[in-house]
């Protein structure tokens, strides 16, 4: 049996294609390892506890403090306010406190993770009055 034999032109696609990421638009798969991928995750679940299930936070409206929806923001825009928060330069009431724990990378790698995420428009639920007879 003979061996194949591949051209060094498509040799070197083919190494550079496996062993060099490179970052996508957010309709791309993710580039990350697995372990990578657990990491941000487990990172961007700590943020649903204000910013929502996958970064869709129910109150949109930033200017009367609610919490910024973060699913769908653009690498850039979400990385630029991260290191605003990080470096004190943008304020916030808990978000320096955040970005002060995270690293460059992890910032980098949630902005990708969030930008990938379906934007979800939803309202918030009104407000109810419970009836209850006791007796």
């Amino acid at each position: 049996m003979k061996p194949i034999q591949i051209t060094g032109f498509l040799a070197l696609i083919l190494i550079t294609s496996v062993c060099i990421p490179h970052i996508g638009n957010a309709a791309e798969v993710s580039v990350f390892s697995d372990t990578q991928n657990v990491h941000i995750r487990q990172l961007a679940a700590s943020c649903a506890a204000c910013h929502g299930s996958q970064g869709n936070s129910v109150a949109t409206n930033v200017d009367d403090g609610a919490n910024a929806v973060l699913a769908g923001v653009a690498p850039a825009e979400f990385t630029e306010k991260m290191l605003g928060f990080k470096d004190g330069s943008r304020k916030a009431t808990v978000m320096h406190h955040h970005a002060k724990g995270l690293t460059v990378d992890e910032i980098n790698q949630l902005a990708v993770h969030f930008s990938q995420q379906k934007r979800v428009v939803s309202k918030a639920l009104k407000s109810q009055t419970l009836k209850a007879d006791h007796e």
